[in-house]
């Protein structure tokens, strides 16, 4: 609302009597605030004037200032608070959270989308449609925007986190903060997730209502916690066969008499995994590995389909531990090459815990993308070259297919210029030469089952860019997903698996309707496979692969 600048109708000092009567306004709207906090918001000596103003598109907009900064505004008599007033009241109103580049595009007057939101280990906050909302920035519980809910906590869920989620009214840094001192958000720490009750008698978890369903299935996780590590999430109140079938808990042992924790199961199958990889994926040739394309290339592919290994929700947390712990059982041996990297340098091939491994028998498998709660096949498009014919070389495609090579006044008007009216033989290599220069280029892309598209101009690559943030790390970037029919949401959870690296989905700078997907780290590698031989997409239609970080070099 306040994203370009507005038009100040007045400011005038406020009256005793509506001093009163917005404290009383003020108690009504946010009956969370006590007596004490709404006289403090609202006092009763201090300068307090209303400015009455349009905003860009019309609305008319009533803001109340107290010691030159913009507390409260008012829209079509609903009372709201500016970011001023929630950094000294945090609480007052649910807070989502994003993350810190969505912001720039909130300032700008976008919308909050649903696959921007973080979803913390407590759950989202409980909200129906039409309530007002804060949201706040990952690390810090300060707000730097208010918006209306577009619809309900459970919506949000069932859609799968897709869609439009708020629509924002006023955010940090738009022309309402610019009136004020403008000073910077507060450094508020993070509330601290509540812990689930565990019922001892019933042997069953209760978590809070907002983790029902299939909650894990549908986060995106942020970054690492302050240990580095992200609590397990639950899922609801199902029993553990319920939650086997919940595609959203994939990795899960699907057998219901099994009376293993899923901490437990989640150990053997990552034991499992560990072991096959070493038997069939991995040789000597292949050392030193590093850890992390270990973990990406050989032992995500060897797990089960229809389950997934997700280290985090083992005993284990990190795969440096794992391995630590096959370490001491003298199976592998790990050193660090390089400052912070870990290498398997060594493999036992004849440790009995990997002679003993029983390979599983292979099933046919296919790449496929979630979409809700169904799976397609992802089949790469088939992508043709296109010539598109401008109306000044109409008269020579109509004719019957005879391109002559003695020029008649046809080929003379498309393809000579102007100072070549003498010219009236060309060689053959030379008439295609001017002939493809004149025309336009075009594309036609076939998905399977589906009719052909065919556009104007060059299909745009999938681009795949490395960034430097301001903590000085480094993160992937990778643009134009959906031309190849790749949902960037999709593909984001398939990397955060394989990388075991957090990853976002944002608006795409400078591309209308285009999403980008940003995971933490140099995981290029990941990516060229991932294209490459999983969706099988041609390398001409990927630049950038060559940013892949080098292997280390074999002693």
């Amino acid at each position: 609302m306040f994203a370009k600048a507005f038009r100040v109708k007045s400011n005038t000092a406020i009256k005793g009597s509506d001093r009163r009567k917005l404290r009383a306004d003020v108690a009504a709207a946010f009956p969370t605030l006590g007596t004490d906090q709404v006289s403090a918001l609202v006092p009763g000596k201090e300068e307090l004037n209303i400015v009455k103003l349009y905003a860009h598109r019309g609305d008319a907009v009533t803001v109340y200032v107290c010691g030159g900064n913009p507390i409260l505004f008012e829209l079509e008599k609903n009372l709201y608070p500016t970011v001023y007033t929630l950094w000294s009241y945090p609480d007052l109103l649910p807070t989502f959270t994003t993350w810190p580049l969505v912001l720039e595009k909130l300032v700008g007057g976008a919308d909050l989308m649903l696959p921007g939101l973080v979803v913390p280990p407590a759950g989202l906050p409980q909200v129906q449609q039409g309530d007002l909302c804060a949201i706040a920035l990952v690390g810090n519980r300060a707000p730097v925007a208010i918006g209306v809910a577009a619809m309900s906590t459970a919506e949000m869920l069932t859609s799968g986190l897709k869609g439009r989620g708020f629509s924002m009214l006023h955010t940090y840094q738009d022309h309402l903060w610019r009136s004020g001192d403008k000073s910077s958000p507060p450094s508020l720490a993070p509330p601290a997730p509540d812990a689930p009750d565990v019922n001892e008698e019933k042997g069953s978890v209760q978590a809070d209502p907002a983790l029902q369903g299939d909650m894990r299935r549908l986060t995106l996780e942020g970054e690492d916690k302050e240990n580095g590590e992200v609590r397990q999430q639950m899922c609801g109140e199902k029993s553990l066969s319920e939650a086997a079938e919940d595609p959203g808990v994939r990795g899960l042992n699907p057998d219901p008499t099994d009376s293993k924790t899923l901490q437990e199961q989640m150990d053997e199958l990552l034991q499992r995994c560990f072991l096959h990889a070493l038997k069939c994926q991995v040789k000597k040739a292949d050392l030193p590995l590093l850890t992390s394309t270990f973990l990406g290339s050989h032992m995500f592919s060897c797990c089960p389909e229809g389950r997934q290994l997700d280290i985090k929700k083992s005993s284990y947390k990190k795969l440096s531990r794992f391995l630590q712990h096959m370490q001491r059982e003298q199976v592998i041996q790990v050193e660090e090459l390089r400052s912070g990297v870990e290498s398997i340098v060594a493999v036992d091939w004849r440790h009995p815990r990997i002679t003993s491994f029983v390979i599983p028998e292979p099933s046919p498998t296919s790449q496929t993308i979630q979409e809700g709660s169904r799976e397609q096949p992802y089949h790469p498009p088939d992508i043709k070259p296109l010539y598109c014919v401008p109306a000044s070389m109409t008269l020579l495609f109509q004719e019957s297919g005879h391109n002559l090579v003695r020029l008649d006044p046809i080929l003379c008007d498309c393809i000579l210029e102007k100072n070549e009216h003498t010219v009236t033989k060309l060689p053959w290599d030379s008439l295609l030469t001017r002939c493809l220069e004149r025309l336009q280029p075009a594309y036609q892309v076939t998905f399977p089952g589906q009719e052909p598209i065919v556009k104007k101009g060059k299909i745009c690559p999938i681009d795949i860019t490395l960034a430097q943030r301001a903590s000085n790390k480094k993160v992937t970037v990778v643009r134009n997903l959906e031309a190849y029919g790749l949902d960037p949401c999709s593909v984001a959870a398939v990397l955060q698996q394989r990388c075991q690296a957090s990853t976002t989905v944002t608006p795409a700078p400078g591309a209308k309707d285009s999403l980008q997907v940003q995971v933490q780290g140099n995981q290029i590698h990941h990516l060229s496979r991932l294209l490459l031989e999983d969706y099988q997409l041609p390398r001409k239609y990927i630049q950038g692969l060559e940013k892949a970080p080098k292997p280390s070099k074999k002693k």
